[in-house]
């Protein structure tokens, strides 16, 4: 039994009971140096078969994942997390490979640009500059895209949504559709889980650290830094999963009733006990949300 009375629900309880038993990051401390230490690490992917290749972006240095049965013209632009000061393509090699098998696409990781050195909009820029290339460069060279995606959790979330409003505002080729992964999209810091949410995996009090180095003097209203405030009007589906029991949840809500008061088609999917991306935990439920997003991607492919 457990302290809410319930009995066990297999490797979901057992993966939350193991993450409470210590705080969250951030909830009595903000280790800049540590977080980076362990975001940026290299993590190797295990989908067999998966081919891995360096290009650079200019100056961004990206990383190529293609798994045997993919796409080289269906392209996905996948933005890793870390609180917009950490975090590195290295890091996120085996979700990457998953979803490139799930959704028979390439992945391009790129090494965005990092608060404080970097502040908005430069990580931003990257972004978008990557999106760019990626209409007109595969793997194996020039060439056109059959379609494009841009996917990303957490800070990489709301990248993602950033990233989709800029390619609108800068007249870009836009992607077929964008998948959104736990992301923050206000800091405004005005979603009601801020505060009623237990995060096991980040504390809300993290947010004003990662606000105050990544923003520096933005008005934190600004639409393409906080997509809640955006105008989503003319732009492709949007795929947004975030879990139940995570402190960004109300930014998800928030940000996908914005988008289609806007017209935008929006699946918003709110995983019941499940924590800050979840998709990298290994558990079923993790299995079945990398599923559903390589069949949205197929869905949205199949119509270009």
């Amino acid at each position: 039994m457990h302290r809410d009375g319930s009995r066990s629900c297999g490797p979901r309880q057992t993966f939350l009971e193991r993450r409470r038993q210590s705080p969250p990051f951030g909830a009595s401390s903000f280790d800049l140096e540590g977080l980076p230490a362990g975001m940026g690490s290299r993590q190797e992917p295990t989908v067999s078969g998966v081919k891995l290749a360096k290009v650079k972006v200019g100056d961004i240095p990206c990383k190529w994942i293609l798994t045997p049965d993919a796409d080289p013209a269906v392209r996905l632009l996948y933005l890793h997390g870390g609180g917009w000061v950490s975090g590195s393509g290295g890091n996120y090699l085996p979700l990457a490979a998953e979803i490139s098998r799930a959704a028979k696409c390439v992945v391009l990781l790129p090494d965005y640009r990092l608060a404080p050195e970097h502040p908005f909009p430069a990580g931003l820029d990257d972004c978008v500059a990557a999106h760019d290339w990626l209409v007109v460069n595969g793997p194996t060279g020039p060439g056109a895209a059959k379609a494009t995606f841009v996917a990303g959790d957490s800070a990489g979330g709301n990248l993602t949504l950033a990233t989709l409003l800029a390619i609108k505002e800068r007249q870009r080729s836009l992607p077929a559709g964008v998948i959104a992964i736990s992301p923050g999209t206000d800091f405004t810091l005005s979603s009601q889980s801020l505060t009623s949410v237990y995060d096991p995996i980040i504390s809300s009090r993290t947010m004003p650290e990662f606000r105050s180095r990544y923003l520096a003097k933005t008005d934190p209203h600004e639409p393409l830094a906080s997509p809640v405030f955006g105008d989503f009007r003319g732009l492709p589906p949007i795929l947004i999963q975030t879990g139940e029991h995570e402190m960004l949840r109300d930014d998800s809500i928030r940000v996908a009733k914005k988008a289609r008061a806007d017209g935008t088609l929006v699946t918003l999917e709110i995983w019941p006990g499940m924590v800050h991306v979840f998709q990298i935990r290994g558990l079923p439920e993790s299995r079945e949300a990398i599923r559903r997003i390589g069949a949205f991607v197929n869905s949205r492919a199949a119509t270009k």
